[in-house]
């Protein structure tokens, strides 16, 4: 279907070591999936393959998104296509406000737009992207000084990850990509953060929320919980799986996979 996501038999090298070894995974617009699995699984290195890190070397199978490979795209063309990318560890830039930021990865977004077969949309003005800026603030419930700070720069855990999910209301993408969104943050921050990816969920859009924990799954509820662990996914379920990890943790499944010795 268009939109949709088709991960096949993933294989990923970072530095000439094999770090996915075969994953397969379909996500769907208005579907929100999680990934969960122990610290050095292999779900970061899925992200990045998936939004085109040149770091992480696809050595097998393929990434379908609207219909075609992606593989031999750089991210901005993924971008492009509707694939976005919230990291982790959101770097900083000094002397860069967040709204001029923000404006110029909408309009190059936008110049090559290639959804829904519209091609090239127009660039927004400085006064339709102001506009547009307000809405979204509004909706996620975000002071307007925000904008002109600069990007991350001084910012606390929780608000950049305000920031990254502001650009994921911007750039209206078809799949976003959470990558471990609840890191570093405490409780109260965890709510704000995902209440405002809650906001942009829907049929729309379909979410890929990458944690260790299962704290985040608490306030994004997913559909569909898999379990990835040395670069395979070992186990995949309803939301109750992600429950049942934070009961047991993870060694049971890995006994299970045969991945650790009883």
């Amino acid at each position: 279907m268009d939109g949709d996501l088709v991960i096949r038999d993933l294989h990923v090298a970072v530095e000439g070591k094999e770090i996915l070894k075969g994953v397969n995974l379909t996500i769907r617009k208005g579907e929100v999936h999680a990934i969960m699995g122990p610290n050095g699984s292999g779900k970061s290195t899925l992200a990045y393959a998936l939004m085109g890190h040149p770091k992480y070397q696809v050595t097998g199978g393929e990434i379908i998104f609207r219909g075609q490979s992606i593989l031999d795209l750089a991210a901005e063309q993924r971008a492009r296509l509707g694939l976005f990318l919230a990291f982790q560890y959101p770097t900083a830039i000094p002397g860069v406000s967040l709204g001029n930021f923000l404006r110029v990865a909408v309009n190059s977004v936008r110049a090559g737009h290639t959804g829904n077969g519209n091609g090239a949309k127009k660039p927004l003005s400085v006064s339709e992207f102001q506009k547009l800026l307000r809405e979204k603030m509004e909706v996620l419930k975000m002071d307007r000084s925000f904008a002109s700070r600069y990007v991350n720069d001084g910012f606390s855990g929780g608000e950049k990850k305000r920031a990254e999910v502001l650009q994921m209301a911007l750039l209206e993408p078809e799949i976003a990509i959470l990558d471990e969104t609840d890191s570093g943050l405490d409780i109260d921050a965890l709510r704000i953060v995902s209440e405002g990816v809650n906001k942009l969920a829907g049929p729309n859009v379909g979410i890929l929320v990458i944690t260790h924990y299962q704290r985040i799954l608490n306030y994004i509820k997913p559909q569909f919980v898999h379990v990835l662990a040395q670069g395979q996914i070992i186990r995949s379920g309803g939301a109750e799986l992600a429950l049942e990890l934070e009961e047991k943790g993870y060694d049971w499944l890995l006994k299970e996979a045969g991945m650790l010795k009883a």
